[in-house]
């Protein structure tokens, strides 16, 4: 049944309320991040600039390029890894029963809620004797197995609703468990990769507390660096504003480009695509 007109209206109009006070505080970084540092004032913060000033980005983007970089070598191999390691599992817990795997999976999720701060000295104490402290492999190592649980958990959802027939046609065909996996479980996970990439990627790329405690500057990604922006004495609110944005761009493109197969992936089943 349609919906009234006036009902409509009052829900686009709620709606629309709602936006815009979601978007207040990104109106305020783009315009402080084009403002000079003399107008940068609270009784100004409202105001547009007087003239546009796109210094404040190219200080932020010199400042920031290395610790860019260091993200990208950081995210996209923590995201691929966990990613795949994380199907497998999920496959395995939902498809391939064994005695104990239920508990195996309970204590996988359990990790979840173990805080970062309570394991993070015996953490640097294992870094350290394994020669990957302060270093960029060593941070992907600790954002895959931190990874697991979560991304374990997506794929046994997803893979739970892949009719068990379909697995067993591919066993009479002579394919085994990796056989299975390639030819049957892995083209029908596309949607899934999707889904769990875009959420470990934006995990990986926003985190900060093993970031700042296990590498020094030259390793440090660009979360720690946009904090190492606003300086000690003087805040320079132009160029941290201009650097949070830069820093929030490959994120963003993520979502604008693979937004649709996120929220398909969300909402269909695993054959559904």
């Amino acid at each position: 049944m349609a919906m009234p007109r006036t009902k409509r209206l009052v829900l686009y109009f709620t709606l629309a309320v709602l936006a815009a006070v979601f978007l207040v505080p990104i109106y305020v970084m783009l315009v402080t991040s084009v403002k000079s540092v003399d107008e940068i004032t609270l009784d100004q913060m409202w105001k547009l600039p007087s003239r546009l000033n796109f210094s404040a980005y190219h200080e932020a983007y010199d400042k920031l390029i290395p610790n860019l970089a260091n993200s990208f070598y950081l995210a996209i191999p923590a995201t691929l890894l966990s990613s795949l390691l994380g199907s497998m599992n999920g496959y395995v817990l939902s498809k391939w029963k064994f005695r104990g795997s239920d508990t195996l999976f309970a204590l996988m999720l359990f990790g979840m809620f173990i805080p970062y701060q309570s394991i993070l000295i015996p953490l640097i104490q294992f870094l350290q004797q394994v020669q990957l402290y302060n270093s960029i492999p060593g941070l992907i190592l600790i954002h895959v197995i931190y990874g697991l649980p979560i991304c374990t958990l997506m794929f046994r959802n997803f893979y739970a609703g892949i009719p068990n027939e379909l697995l067993e046609a591919a066993q009479i065909d002579g394919n085994g468990f990796m056989g299975i996996y390639r030819r049957v479980i892995f083209p029908l996970s596309i949607t899934g990769f999707v889904v769990v990439g875009i959420w470990q990627f934006t995990s990986v790329w926003n985190e900060f507390l093993f970031a700042v405690s296990l590498t020094s500057q030259k390793h440090q990604p660009i979360m720690v660096a946009l904090q190492n922006l606003s300086g000690s004495q003087i805040v320079q609110w132009n160029v941290q504003m201009a650097g949070a944005l830069l820093a929030a761009l490959p994120t963003l493109a993520v979502y604008i480009f693979l937004g649709k197969f996120f929220i398909r992936g969300l909402l269909s089943g695993s054959i559904k695509g």
